[in-house]
């Protein structure tokens, strides 16, 4: 299904929209502007008096009215960190299918690490078992790369499937360096 990225007034990605939910706030006057080619157009219901269709353009990028919520926290799941690793186990490298890969915490939180971007990777069965409750120095098992918490235009493409190029080219510009899931 087709959705629609949705922003708020500064132009800051707060999510997705359906097809549907989008036809509503463009009726409802909610959309303040539009980003990007438009779609195929949503027809409506004839008028009785005029005999007239009703029809509603949209665009892929929405911004909408409303508050701006502050410092926005991207949520972390297994989903999203795989494709921020771009589903490659942080210690040995080898790409895995998802239900092979398992979230490895660099410092344990039996040892006091937490469950947040910055302390966890992507890691295949073998390497966690491997790793245990050590660190990766301990282990002898160094990371291939940082973990870091997304922002939310990479977040924001990191928790969807299918992205129109218009989406993309939006959300790719906040980037903050070149990414290989982003190709």
């Amino acid at each position: 299904m087709q959705t629609i990225l949705r922003l708020d007034v500064a132009g800051q990605p707060r999510g997705w929209m359906t097809v549907p939910e989008a036809v509503t706030a463009y009726a409802k006057g909610d959309v303040i502007y539009g980003i990007g080619n438009t779609l195929a157009p949503v027809m409506g219901g004839t008028q009785r008096s005029s005999g007239k269709r009703s029809r509603i353009d949209l665009q892929p990028i929405v911004a909408i009215q409303g508050k701006i919520p502050p410092n926005f926290t991207p949520p972390l799941c297994n989903r999203t960190l795989f494709r921020r690793d771009d589903h490659r186990c942080l210690y040995c490298g080898r790409q895995q299918q998802r239900a092979d890969l398992t979230r490895d915490h660099v410092l344990p939180t039996s040892r006091g690490g937490t469950d947040r971007w910055e302390n966890v990777v992507a890691a295949c069965r073998r390497c966690n078992w491997q790793k245990d409750n050590g660190t990766p120095e301990e282990a002898k098992m160094p990371l291939l790369a940082i973990p870091f918490r997304p922002n939310p235009w990479e977040w924001h493409f990191l928790a969807k499937d299918r992205i129109l190029a218009d989406q993309m080219e939006y959300l790719s510009l906040q980037f903050r360096a070149e990414r290989d899931w982003a190709a």
